[in-house]
């Protein structure tokens, strides 16, 4: 796979060395579970996968070079790049303006922008009214195209199937960037819908199945479906495709679910008439890392740390699934461990933020499981792991165990 530069204040020394030793010793990722850091009174187990994906570094190297390409220039992002903060802030200090908020709400007016202008597409991609309008402007806005590949495959994905006369069915978060672009491109090929999860599943099987009427379905999905949707033939053939940072798990029990639906009203032998296979669409990082926790879970632990942007869809997804087995605290760096008696973690459903007192236990030693998203620097982690080593006094300790794992590099 390609190798991305990135600035290198995103990097670490501690996790580098324990990512290409893993990398090392499990070339096909077969092997979920993590790696332990044993500090002696703190013991720290880090997931098999985490951090910085594929199509996040891709959107950092190419949002560098059209920095550097462009001295001199304006120089705007069409909303924030990736859904981490140090990143976006990093941009901001290097010149570079967001156009609207991740709401799509509108933070500079496009009216202002001149021919002359950069315009960077986000790796959440856009949407198409919005990339002609600046290309209306005499903008090549593709040229700085940040779009993960992986986002870009679920849009070719659907086109391939729109040929062939399927709907389309979007798992995600409605207002989340990366649904809005998908929703656009699909939209623009196949009547399409958006769904938010499995309860909007199981109403929209309902209506699939003829046990709600279907005059319910513009009530119950108003704004989240395509012009002249019409349930009564666009639902006869349909595909299921997602936000690449929605739960793989929750995808695929949505298309499974779906797909019942559908065996029940046409009959098994017709499915592949009605139902379209869409598996290949699921992001292998996301997937990776959903996957790598479970296999964190699996080791008794005090507590979790989840790194990444309160924003962060697939970081969100992180602590989900860690909060069903153990205190879990989201955070988005190291300074929201004010000390080993106080940290400000952030709710992932409603994105407030409390302080929470005594979170590391009076034990020992004490057992911390760690994770981050897929748009959380690596050097993020680090300072994570060194700020709650410190309340031990055993930095010297990560020291030794970086140089160890680096010298048994080959």
């Amino acid at each position: 796979m390609k190798h991305f530069e990135v600035p290198a204040g995103y990097r670490s020394r501690l996790i580098t060395a324990i990512k290409l030793k893993r990398k090392e010793n499990d070339k096909l990722k077969k092997d979920f579970t993590p790696t332990l850091l044993d500090l002696g009174p703190i013991k720290i187990y880090l997931a098999r996968h985490f951090g910085f994906c594929y199509g996040v570094e891709n959107a950092i190297n190419i949002a560098y070079k059209t920095i550097e390409e462009n001295e001199g220039k304006r120089i705007f992002l069409l909303s924030e790049m990736i859904h981490n903060p140090q990143v976006n802030a990093d941009l901001t200090k290097k010149g570079v303006r967001f156009l609207h908020d991740t709401n799509g709400n509108e933070i500079i007016p496009l009216s202002t922008l001149n021919s002359d202008d950069v315009v960077m597409i986000p790796a959440f991609g856009t949407t198409l009214e919005l990339e002609a309008e600046i290309q209306a402007k005499g903008i090549n806005i593709q040229k700085y195209n940040t779009t993960c590949p992986f986002v870009e495959k679920v849009w070719n994905r659907s086109e391939q199937i729109a040929k062939k006369g399927y709907s389309i069915i979007i798992h995600g978060k409605p207002k989340h960037e990366e649904t809005r672009a998908t929703f656009s491109h699909a939209a623009s090929n196949t009547p399409t819908v958006v769904l938010n999860d499995m309860d909007e599943t199981i109403l929209l099987g309902k209506i699939i199945a003829g046990d709600l009427p279907l005059t319910d379905f513009e009530v119950l999905f108003k704004g989240r479906f395509s012009p002249n949707f019409d349930p009564a033939t666009h639902l006869q053939k349909i595909g299921v495709v997602n936000q690449t940072t929605q739960l793989a798990t929750d995808t695929q029990a949505i298309s499974d679910y779906l797909k019942k639906i559908i065996i029940a009203k046409y009959g098994a032998e017709n499915l592949s008439e009605h139902f379209a296979d869409t598996r290949d669409t699921l992001c292998y990082a996301t997937n990776d890392n959903q996957s790598a926790v479970l296999g964190l879970l699996e080791t008794p632990a005090d507590l979790a740390i989840v790194m990444g942007g309160k924003n962060s869809s697939n970081s969100s997804h992180l602590v989900e699934l860690c909060e069903q087995k153990l205190p879990t605290y989201f955070i988005d760096d190291a300074s929201k461990i004010f000390n080993q008696y106080q940290i400000q973690k952030t709710n992932w459903k409603d994105k407030q933020s409390e302080i929470v007192d005594n979170y590391l236990p009076n034990t020992s030693p004490v057992t911390i499981l760690m994770t981050s998203g897929a748009s959380c620097p690596d050097a993020v982690v680090e300072e994570v792991i060194y700020k709650i080593a410190s309340f031990y006094k055993v930095e010297d300790s990560l020291e030794q165990l970086t140089e160890k794992w680096e010298s048994e590099l080959n």
